[in-house]
């Protein structure tokens, strides 16, 4: 039997949350009682984690939210996101050791490499920036005291007081198709994630990032985010993936993309080409569908099928090397919980 797949769903922090994609309904907007309705969901199914994005425009803030919810869950980990250089790295690394006190030790990083909120900054500089930033945070999340003199992080400082439970930086999980931004993952994080792919581009993906990883003396696991859309059978599957865009406006899609500060990166120009490479219905793929990208700035492709074809195409994917997945599906709420009673028991063997 295939090894148990670390299994993680996706808290609607940044207004993300459709019946319809480009229909907005206020009733699924980012709120504290929204989100944490589906992070409750999440925890009680049995997910092994749960992703709190950030977007500055789009969304209630990642950090606090979480801190809210901490001793609200039993036994979820949320994999938070920072955006290097919103705070000050000491400041940071002082607030996330003090939500994985809150958390009792169950959380992970989720680094994002982005221009900040009125910001202009090449994208060699942001990357530079990022690996400053992932070192500078990792050595006081250790514990040890910081000595940078970088073009983005120069001070001397001592590790905040405050200690993270193992005493250790949570894992560093990050993302990102540019050459900057894969070399920036072999150097600093310890989970690579990556969107939506066919199946020869995520292998070419990972073997790419184990010889750059290797090149700096290190390993990474790698993880896989995806929006899935099951049902009891294919067919209603495919209904469903269509109702998603059945009343989409171009011309909304092409602004919900287009609100996200990472609208032009390398790796959502690549989902915008995975569409269209895609048959006439959207699928690029046996059950990888694109329609969603048509609607949502990143992750734009989900798994489509019953749950015996959802499970397959995951264990497809854990046979290239990955071993997470996070996962959303629309509504997310009500996905969550199909997706959790159809398919996580084939995952698990149950």
């Amino acid at each position: 039997m295939s090894p148990r797949p670390h299994l993680a769903w996706f808290a609607a922090l940044c207004d993300d949350d459709y019946e319809q994609l480009g229909v907005p309904d206020p009733s699924l907007a980012s709120s504290f009682e929204h989100c944490s309705a589906i992070v409750h969901a999440a925890d009680r199914a049995g997910f092994d984690a749960i992703l709190m994005p950030s977007g500055y425009a789009l969304g209630i803030d990642t950090i606090a939210f979480t801190a809210a919810i901490a001793r609200s869950t039993r036994h979820i980990t949320p994999i938070v996101a920072v955006r290097m250089g919103e705070l000050w790295v000491p400041q940071l690394a002082r607030q996330l050791a003090t939500l994985d006190q809150l958390l009792g030790g169950r959380m992970v990083i989720n680094i994002i490499s982005s221009e900040l909120p009125g910001e202009v900054l090449p994208s060699a500089a942001r990357y530079r920036r990022t690996l400053e930033h992932m070192h500078a945070l990792r050595t006081l999340l250790d514990g040890a005291p910081l000595a940078a003199a970088g073009e983005f992080v120069n001070v001397s400082v001592d590790a905040p007081r405050v200690r993270t439970v193992s005493r250790r930086s949570p894992p560093l999980y990050f993302g990102g198709l540019s050459d900057d931004a894969r070399e920036v993952a072999a150097a600093a994080a310890d989970v690579y994630l990556m969107w939506p792919d066919t199946m020869q581009g995520v292998a070419a993906i990972i073997d790419d990032m184990r010889a750059r990883a290797a090149h700096h003396g290190r390993t990474l696991r790698f993880g896989y985010r995806v929006h899935v859309v099951v049902r009891e059978t294919e067919s209603a599957a495919r209904a469903a993936a269509q109702h998603l865009v059945a009343a989409l406006d171009p011309e909304v899609g092409d602004a919900i993309r287009a609100r996200s500060l990472d609208s032009q990166s390398v790796g959502v120009r690549a989902q915008a080409s995975l569409r269209d490479d895609a048959d006439s219905d959207g699928f690029v793929e046996p059950y990888l569908w694109t329609g969603i990208g048509r609607a949502r700035s990143g992750c734009g492709a989900a798994i489509v099928g019953d749950p015996q074809q959802v499970a397959a195409k995951i264990r497809e994917y854990q046979a290239l090397g990955i071993d997470t997945f996070i996962l959303s599906g629309y509504p997310h709420l009500q996905e969550c919980e199909r997706f959790a009673s159809l398919v996580m028991p084939l995952l698990r063997g149950a």
